[in-house]
Order: structure tokens, then sequence, then C-alpha cells
């Protein structure tokens, strides 16, 4: 029998074993056979969800378009230590949706290698029932931690489809799953409430949608059952309305380029400290946004744009969507620059 315990520092997060009523090591100091022992079951997922601030890296391509390994290795290890609770690989900011199925592995892969016994991996994970369930599969088989289950597909569907769509990704693995709200998947309060009784290591919610009453009426409805993430883009935005409402822990893009900022505004947002925020939202935020919503898609394309300017080049993004234009980068970077270094 192997205890698992484990415990969030500003740093990131620690991890020790207690396996047959002896200590093992500090997790970033196992062997290779005890780290291989290493489970991470969905209520530990759930409670690390449930505080602290959570990023989505992006993935590094080469000017061929082709994944690169290297820098994205060097990403991870530029942020690890800055304090999210966990990185979400391979997500929407990561591309998922332009990543082939080898890629997906080696990205995923990659995270988990590099980030082992410092932070959490979850992994992005979606498209259709069956292509979802390979990835969760896949994540699984590699070591993440979770996967968060990303929009379905292009077509409509109504809850009963919505809920099987669910049921099944999550009863494909063991390790804790987030069901994302967006676009075509968005589940209601009753759905979740069946999906919980079903599938006991569904643990998360992430809303991307941004109705309040349905936000309201989730959290009225599941209280403490599931853990909930804010993940409206550029989330800092509505980081305090969702706290308000009992979701007090969102997703930060812009951790991909203005780490040190990203947790200030987190830590003031978690301080109630609305001065800090307010002046973060009208010195960045606001002319930030100003720019990112000039094209659809530019939301990644941006996080890109700003991951280039501070030196950590992550590469073009995959067609269909776009890179900033010049003087778009050039605005960018004079915003980034106000804030001071990283």
């Amino acid at each position: 029998m192997m205890l698992t315990l484990t415990f969030a520092y500003s740093s990131g997060i620690f991890e020790i074993y207690r396996e047959k009523n002896q200590l093992v090591r500090p997790f970033g100091l196992l062997s290779t056979t005890h780290r291989a022992l290493f489970t991470m079951t969905p209520q530990d997922l759930k409670t690390i969800m449930g505080s602290g601030l959570l990023s989505f890296p992006i993935t590094d391509f080469d000017e061929q378009g082709n994944f690169r390994p290297k820098t994205y290795i060097e990403r991870l290890e530029w942020l690890a230590p800055y304090g999210a609770s966990a990185l979400f690989a391979a997500g929407g900011t990561g591309e998922y949706f332009s990543l082939s199925g080898p890629e997906y592995s080696e990205v995923i892969k990659t995270a988990v290698d590099t980030c082992r016994g410092k932070v959490p991996i979850i992994a992005g994970a979606g498209g259709p029932t069956c292509t979802a369930i390979a990835h969760a599969q896949e994540a699984e088989r590699l070591g993440a931690h979770g996967i968060l289950l990303l929009p379905h597909y292009l077509t409509e569907a109504g809850q009963e489809g919505l809920i099987e769509h669910v049921a099944q990704v999550c009863n494909s693995v063991k390790f804790g799953v987030i069901v994302y709200n967006r676009d075509r998947t968005k589940l209601t309060a009753d759905s979740l409430a069946i999906l919980a009784e079903r599938c006991p290591n569904l643990i998360g919610f992430k809303d991307g949608v941004g109705n309040i009453e349905t936000m309201s009426s989730i959290y009225m409805k599941m209280g403490d059952r599931f853990s909930y993430l804010g993940g409206l883009p550029t989330a800092e935005v509505y980081a305090a309305a969702y706290k308000a409402l009992g979701t007090p822990v969102y997703s930060s893009a812009v951790f991909n380029f203005i780490p040190k900022t990203a947790m200030e505004f987190y830590k003031a947002v978690a301080a109630d400290d609305i001065a800090t925020q307010h002046k973060l939202l009208k010195e960045f935020f606001m002319p930030y946004l100003a720019i990112r919503n000039r094209v659809e898609g530019y939301g990644v394309s941006i996080i890109k744009a700003g991951a280039k300017i501070v030196g950590h080049d992550g590469g073009p993004v995959r067609a269909p969507l776009t890179d900033l234009k010049p003087h778009e980068v050039e605005e960018l970077a004079a915003l980034i620059k106000k804030l001071g270094p990283q």
C-alpha cells in the first residue's frame, strides 16, 4: 500500500510517499523505480485545483511548423518555479487542436518528464469521443496527472449526448478529469449532477462561457463536489467576479510571458487588493485586450508573440491561426516593457 502526501508551496508542488510504512524521499529525488510507482488520485488533483494559479504553456514549433522539444523543455523549466499549481500541456493555448497523434504523445511525454516532481501536468484531450478517449488513455499511460476535456467537435449536441460523451471519456481512465464548458460543449447544472453520480473521477469544472447565471446555478447545485476553474480568455479580467461566485481559481495565459505579473495579479485577487487589480487592468490588461480582440484566434497568437518578446520564442502558430502583425508586436512589447523585469 502506498500513501501519497501532497504539499503546495509557493514554488510549486512537493510530494513525498509512505510506501509500506517506510518514508520515501521527496519526489524529485526518487529513483526511477519509485517514480514509476507514483500515482495521483482524482481527489489529489481536485485538491490541487482548489487553490493557486494554473497556466497553459504554449507548444513550441520551429519555422517549418514541427514540434521543437528543446525550447519547450526550456520553457517549462523557466515557468515551473514561479508557483503555478499545475500546468496544462497541449491545452487550447498549447494548440491541442493542431497536433497530430504522434506529436500529442511527444508533447505530453516531454511535459511530464520535464516537470516530474516540480508541478503536476494536466493534458488536454478533446474532439470526437473516440479521439478524446484515445488521447486521455495516452496521457494516463505517459504519466500525466489528469486531463482537461476540451469541446467535442463541430456539430451541436443535446444534453443527453454530452453526458454520454463525458461519461465515456471518464470511464476510460482512472485519473482525474476536468470538463471544459465552452463553445459546443455546454453542460447544465442538472447534467453535471448526473455525471457526478456516474463518474467519481470527474473532479473539476472549467467555465469558458461566461454566463453568470449558469455558473452560479452550477456552483449552487454542485457545491464542493467539483473544483472550479475560471477559463475565459484573459481570465484576469473576470477573476474578481468569479471569485465572488465561489470560483477563486483561474488559468492564466499571460503567465507564459509575464509570470511575475500574473502571480502578482492572482495574489491581489486572493487578497481582495482592488487597487492593485485595477492598476494592472488599466495599465496592461485593457490595452492588451485591444490588441487581442482585433482578429479571431489572436488569443493564442498574442501569447506566442509575448513569449518571443521576452526571449522565450515558441515559434509561429499553426494555420488556421495567424501571427500578430509587426506593428502589433511592437504595441505588445511596449506594454510588457512597462511592467519591468519578470
